[in-house]
């Protein structure tokens, strides 16, 4: 048997290099990294029962399911007492939901269904009617429909188990119907406001520069990092939805910090265009630790038989007993280093072409990431997931 003290080889590998002249070579359309205040989709949630299961609803023993399953017969007009009531077929389940900004009634809309007791699965189940309800308390839409978990799971009575996908998630389909509309200012405004998904102040003064340029006057400026409040123009009063669409087309330029995000759990580095390495210099050897483990079996002296007149001797005087000894040897092993220097305000191309020249390995990059950070030589912010 051996073990190897090695550094395990990573599920994931990758470092993802964002050169600055394909990220400036390529820019975003406006509604890719913004918003108009107001325009966002609102969050539903409500609590609801899942019948139909086969067996592989909620234990006995979840007081919850039972009892809400008894309120529900009785606003049917059926007087069921929690406790003669069983719940195998039945599961306990939060309901979510998005509302569209604008949504009229009878829209449909996708509803999401989790277990919340301790449901096998959810597998053929059909949610039953449910209310869905906003921050505000009000319901908005009534959710039911069969659900869909795009998986399974088979077990039998033997203990043998096969499982596909996460079986106590599923997903309704246009289950939901919009019972109640929001209430939307059908009015014109003068003024609207950009919300960047990434706040950054030179993305954001970039944003109401090339607004201005394109009406070419001055119709927005940055408030902060994360706001840019736009003017509709005269002419666009009565056509904001074309002023709009326009503005969501713009091409722009985002910017982001110099930013290096490290998973060391999968392996992942992820590092940004705008990396810049200070003068240094780099060795890395590799170490290994071996050891080599046996099993070995200690045999004792035969038994030494006796004449007619003598009696056998004891097992303990043949002086010991069979035994399994381990035996292990250790080897350590360092590998050559290599030195590699980069020059001054070297590129993060610079840096992944050195370090792919000395032949590192995922998480051997890792640790000179993390080494150039003590060191001050990466001028970046260092993510560690």
């Amino acid at each position: 048997m051996e073990r190897h003290h090695t550094q395990p080889k990573p599920v994931l590998w990758a470092v993802l290099c964002l050169c600055a002249a394909c990220a400036w070579g390529s820019p975003s359309r406006l509604k890719d990294i913004a918003v108009i205040e107001g325009q966002g989709r609102h969050k539903l949630v409500g609590y609801g029962l899942v019948a139909g299961l086969d067996g592989t609803g909620d234990s006995d023993t979840s007081l919850l399911t039972s009892r809400s399953m008894a309120n529900l017969l009785q606003k049917l007009g059926l007087t069921v007492s929690p406790s003669e009531f069983k719940a195998k077929n039945l599961a306990a389940v939060m309901v979510t939901a998005e509302l569209p900004p604008v949504a009229v009634v009878g829209a449909t809309l996708d509803v999401t269904v989790s277990s919340l007791a301790d449901a096998k699965s959810l597998q053929g189940g059909m949610l039953l009617l449910t209310p869905l309800q906003a921050l505000d308390g009000e319901a908005y839409a009534t959710a039911q429909g069969a659900i869909t978990i795009g998986g399974f799971n088979a077990s039998s009575s033997g203990g043998d188990k096969v499982q596909r996908n996460h079986v106590t998630v599923g997903r309704v389909p246009n289950g939901a119907s919009v019972a109640r509309a929001l209430a939307v200012d059908h009015t014109t405004p003068e003024r609207l406001s950009l919300l960047l998904l990434q706040p950054d102040f030179t993305t954001a003064v970039r944003v109401a520069e090339a607004i201005n340029r394109q009406w070419q006057q001055t119709l927005a400026a940055a408030l902060n990092q994360s706001t840019v409040q736009v003017a509709v123009p005269a002419e666009a009063l009565g056509a904001q939805a074309e002023f709009i669409a326009a503005l969501e087309t713009l091409p722009i330029e985002p910017d982001a910090p110099a930013r290096v995000v490290i998973n060391e759990r999968t392996g992942t580095i992820v590092m940004g265009h705008a990396v810049r390495i200070m003068p240094v210099a780099i060795c890395h050897g590799g170490l290994t630790v071996q050891i080599k483990a046996e099993q070995q079996v200690s045999q004792p002296p035969p038994l030494v038989a006796g004449g007619e007149d003598k009696a056998p001797q004891p097992k303990s005087a043949t002086g010991g007993r069979t035994a399994v000894v381990r035996q292990e040897q250790l080897q350590v092993k360092e590998a050559g280093g290599h030195l590699t220097a980069l020059a001054e305000q070297a590129t993060l191309q610079d840096l992944v072409t050195a370090l792919d020249a000395l032949g590192v390995k995922p998480r051997d990059l890792i640790a000179i990431i993390q080494a150039l950070k003590e060191a001050g030589a990466l001028q970046a912010e260092l993510v560690l997931l």
